[in-house]
C-alpha cells in the first residue's frame, strides 16, 4: 500500500534528507587516496550522531542477506554496483566509489547516493558517472502528477541504454517514508504510460545504476551483500529521495 504524505510530512522528510546530504558531502570531501572505507563509514556515522539521527542501514537484514548490514554507509568500489560493505580497503588513485546513505530523523527516512572518482579520474569513469546523474535527472523530471511509474522507468532506461550501458536486472528505486523501503517499486527501465499513477504526496527514491560493460548481469560477493558486475566492468549509482507534488518534483536529499 502506498502512503500519501501530507505537506507537513514532506517537510519533515526534508530534514531527514538534509542529514543524508550532509553525510554524503562529508564522505566525498574525505575520500582521498589512502583513506579506508571504514574511516568513511565513521565520518558518516558522526554526521548522524551530531544530527540526533539514526541509520536505516545499520542492522538492516532483508531475506537475501546472510547477516545484518554492519555499517551506516554502503561503499561500492569499481565493479561493485551497490550494497558495498565498508572494509579496511584503502582507496587508490583512480578508484570509482559509489556511496549510498540513509538517515532516520523525527520518524521519517531519507536515502541518497552519489558516485565519484578518487584521485586522477579516468575519462570513461567520468562519462559513466555523468550518465547515471543524467538518468537520475531524467527520472526526476518525469516524477510529476499525472504521469505513471513507467514514465520514470522509461526516462531512466532511455538515458542509460542510449549511452550503451547495462542496467542491473531487478534493482531500482522504491517508495520511502516512515520506513526506508515502501511501495511502490520504481524500476530503472520500463514502458511509458504503464504502472501506478503518480499522485501528490507520493515520496520515492529514484536510483539509476549503470554498468559500463553494457551487460545487465551481476552476482553477490562472498560477503553476501556487495553486488558486483558479471563482466568485471565498473558501475555507477545516483539517487535522490523525491516528493511528487502539484508544484512539481521536490528533491528532499539535496543540501
Amino acid at each position: 500500500m502506498v502512503e500519501l504524505k501530507t505537506n507537513e510530512s514532506i517537510d519533515a522528510m526534508r530534514e531527514a534528507g538534509r542529514v543524508v546530504a550532509q553525510a554524503l558531502t562529508a564522505v566525498r570531501e574525505a575520500a582521498g587516496v589512502g583513506v579506508s572505507l571504514l574511516e568513511l563509514d565513521e565520518i558518516a556515522h558522526a554526521v548522524l550522531r551530531e544530527a540526533g539521527a539514526s541509520s536505516p542501514f545499520l542492522g538492516y537484514h532483508p531475506h537475501f542477506a546472510p547477516v545484518p548490514f554492519p555499517a551506516v554507509l554502503c561503499a561500492s568500489v569499481n565493479d561493485a554496483i551497490v550494497h558495498g560493505v565498508p572494509t579496511s580497503y584503502r582507496l587508490r588513485d583512480g578508484d570509482l566509489l559509489s556511496a549510498d546513505f540513509g538517515a532516520h530523523l523525527g520518524g521519517w527516512a531519507g536515502d541518497s547516493a552519489i558516485s565519484f572518482t578518487v584521485g586522477t579520474p579516468r575519462p570513461e569513469d567520468v562519462r559513466l558517472i555523468e550518465t547515471a546523474e543524467r538518468a537520475l535527472e531524467a527520472g526526476i523530471s518525469a516524477a510529476v502528477v499525472g504521469n505513471r511509474i513507467g514514465d520514470i522507468a522509461h526516462a531512466i532506461g532511455t538515458v542509460c541504454r542510449k549511452a550503451g550501458y547495462g542496467i542491473p536486472e531487478d534493482f531500482g528505486g522504491h517508495g520511502i517514508g516512515r520506513s526506508m523501503h515502501e511501495d511502490p517499486g520504481v524500476p530503472n527501465e520500463g514502458r511509458p504510460g504503464r504502472g501506478m499513477p503518480l499522485r501528490h504526496g507520493m515520496v520515492i527514491a529514484i536510483e539509476p545504476m549503470v554498468i559500463a560493460g553494457g551487460g545487465d548481469g551481476y552476482h553477490a560477493a562472498p560477503d553476501g551483500w556487495t553486488l558486483r558486475t558479471d563482466d568485471g566492468s565498473r558501475a555507477a549509482h545516483a539517487e535522490h529521495t523525491v516528493a511528487i507534488t502539484e508544484e512539481g518534483p521536490r528533491i528532499l536529499t539535496a543540501l
